[in-house]
């Protein structure tokens, strides 16, 4: 991770699919049945702040995944038998260090299935050269598929690659730190690590594979700020839900995709920090096996078909201080999430579990430990001011949101945490 910031962008990104970006999408992107190199740097990009907020009449309700999901120990091996069925022959991409941890056990996976392989190591920099590098390689070796295995710089170019050349896809994250593998969307950078633009695409993975055994051994951080990321998406999906908002699969949400957001926060409370031991010792549990599945798949479908609201804006608007730069995404949208419950006036009972849970696992509930110490007021009403920027998802609240309104339910929100911790 070069920076909080950079880090940000590409998991906000992830989180920003909607409905008239969508629909551009498919009309400029969808209806090219092939790509060249030369193509692929003419694709159209769309920033953050193209993204508007719905609220359409007789909208259908939507939900979208990736077409399946394969998770347990060894995954990275066994997935060979399902992989066989989308292509004979891929190209796989890991960067140096993913590749010599991991890269013989997805190779061997596929061997044992009778597929063959053309593996490439990946420069770290989702970048138009890089792609159109690895693009190029993947065509000479008649490679029909594309697996990527690593982070998600790695899978976001995977994505690109297999879009473009109309081919299957396969994500394999090493990390389970964001909801974001499960997602129908890359985001580009320059080749000095700057955000340039992302892609979105109008169908998610062909596959996502979560192989526990090389998460296990993974920094426990990670695993923890992916619990950050998730406890947001049942409190922001009610939100949506109760707004009429439209979700980034570009309709009004399915009980479905509720019932997954409330079993993702369910999965949290009961499953969390016996997660977090299983991690600390590399270990795979039953208990890191279910959080797993939550940070992943659970807030992956429950945030891109429901919807995201304060929590997410307010993690958004915390890139403005340099201080909070340090810190994972999920580790901000946690205390966004605690924020959001303030603003929206929940019950004190609730508010109490979520602070529980943040202390058991690590997750930051107040401003000091997201690092700011100083300058607070007039810091925090930076904070609050960038948060209510129009088409920033806190206005997906069922009720008029203020900047004066987002600033008290921050400094709350850090009182309540101090007090917590103080017990």
């Amino acid at each position: 991770m070069r920076s909080g910031k950079v880090f940000h962008i590409r998991t906000l990104a992830a989180k920003l699919f909607h409905l008239h970006v969508a629909r551009k999408v498919k009309r400029d992107v969808g209806h090219h049945s092939a790509f060249t190199a030369s193509r692929a740097r003419e694709m159209p990009a769309f920033t953050m702040r193209t993204c508007s907020y719905l609220r359409v009449k007789g909208m259908p309700k939507i939900i979208q995944s990736p077409a399946k999901y394969i998770q347990g120990p060894n995954a990275a091996v066994s997935f060979g038998q399902y992989a066989k069925n989308l292509a004979d022959r891929f190209f796989v991409i890991a960067d140096d260090f993913v590749m010599n941890m991991a890269g013989d056990k997805v190779l061997s996976g596929l061997a044992e299935h009778d597929v063959t392989c053309h593996a490439e190591r990946f420069s770290g920099e989702c970048c138009r050269t890089e792609i159109n590098r690895l693009m190029t390689l993947a065509e000479q070796n008649g490679c029909r598929g594309v697996i990527g295995l690593g982070g998600g710089k790695t899978l976001d170019t995977a994505k690109a690659i297999a879009w473009y050349l109309k081919l299957p896809v396969v994500v394999i994250p090493t990390i389970a730190s964001t909801d974001a593998p499960t997602s129908a969307l890359s985001v580009i950078y320059t080749e000095t690590g700057e955000f340039a633009e992302y892609l979105i695409y109008p169908k998610n993975p062909d596959m996502v594979v979560m192989d526990t055994t090389i998460i296990a051994k993974a920094p426990v951080r990670l695993l923890v700020a992916g619990m950050g990321d998730a406890l947001s998406t049942w409190f922001e999906a009610k939100a949506c839900y109760d707004s009429g908002a439209t979700s980034m699969a570009g309709g009004k949400s399915t009980a479905a995709a509720l019932s997954l957001a409330r079993l993702c926060y369910e999965t949290l409370l009961a499953e969390g920090e016996k997660a977090r031991f299983a991690a600390q010792a590399g270990v795979v549990t039953d208990a890191l096996e279910r959080i797993v599945e939550a940070n992943t798949y659970l807030s992956g479908i429950g945030f891109e078909s429901s919807g995201l609201a304060a929590a997410h804006a307010i993690h958004n608007a915390f890139t403005v201080l340099e201080e909070c730069h340090h810190l994972y995404h999920g580790e901000k949208v946690a205390f966004g999430t605690l924020s959001q419950l303030i603003l929206q006036n929940s019950p004190t009972e609730e508010i109490e579990t979520v602070l529980a849970f943040c202390q058991k696992v690590g997750l930051p509930v107040t401003l000091g430990q997201m690092g700011v110490k100083q300058d607070i007021e007039k810091k925090i009403q930076a904070v609050a001011e960038a948060a209510c920027v129009e088409g920033e998802t806190i206005h997906n609240m069922p009720f008029p949101v203020t900047p004066d309104s987002v600033y008290a339910a921050i400094i709350t929100a850090d009182l309540l945490g101090q007090q917590w911790l103080s017990r």
